[in-house]
């Protein structure tokens, strides 16, 4: 009984390790996290889209605006092509500052956005970090545990080696149907299995059993113990 006892204490606490609580917390708060950061992402992407569109238009113009002031600037050009030149390079310097402004107006749009991708991801970083030092704690912990469960179940094998027959069988049908331990005090008239009372006719045949034999608690049938 009592070794079945301890054994059901350390299962319950490797099943129940505070850091594994904790581990969950961390990965639903990253679970939301991940979706708060797809959501970002997914406004991002259109305006880094048109902040590059705006920035390679009004590169390419300043380009040919640098292409057309060279032209202008060269010797032997006939005056009727400088004239055509001059008037297409102000008409592409008016294109560049429209491009320019454009791309002003869509760096002023993308960075919010990338902000807050970038205060998503950095805000993961500890709770990452976390996960990773509390996985480990866990695998270390539950390796302890499960070595000490062994160790119980074994010196357990080795109490049940030394109990009657019919009454370990008898036992181990309780513990099968009750869980935790087949077998419970009686302690003032009370079942410290499942906490009942019993009658007191029922503590009386519990309390007068021959010998070697016990009665079983009418509640929770395990054997009882006088």
């Amino acid at each position: 009984m009592e070794a079945d006892r301890w054994i059901e204490r350390v299962v319950y606490q490797r099943d129940h390790l505070p850091e594994a609580q904790r581990l969950a917390e961390v990965e639903t708060t990253l679970r939301q996290m991940a979706g708060e950061l797809k959501t970002a992402e997914a406004a991002l992407a259109p305006l880094e889209a048109a902040f590059t569109q705006a920035e390679a238009e009004a590169a390419r113009l300043a380009e040919r605006v640098s292409v057309l002031d060279r032209r202008l600037n060269a010797d032997g050009v006939p005056a009727k092509e400088l004239a055509t030149i001059q008037t297409e390079l102000e008409h592409v310097r008016d294109l560049r500052s429209q491009a320019e402004d454009r791309e002003v107006e869509a760096l002023l749009e993308v960075e919010p956005a990338r902000e807050a991708v970038a205060a998503i991801r950095e805000a993961a970083k500890p709770l990452m970090a976390e996960r990773s030092v509390l996985q480990e704690s866990i695998k270390a912990l539950q390796a302890t545990l499960d070595e000490e469960i062994a160790s119980l179940r074994a010196a357990r094998s080795q109490s049940a080696s030394a109990v009657p027959a019919d009454v370990l069988k008898r036992y181990e049908a309780a513990l099968a149907h009750a869980g935790g331990a087949g077998a419970a005090d009686l302690e003032s008239g009370r079942c410290s299995g499942c906490r009942l009372t019993l009658a007191a006719l029922d503590v009386d045949r519990a309390t007068h059993q021959p010998e070697g034999t016990f009665a079983d608690c009418p509640s929770c049938g395990r054997l009882l113990l006088p």
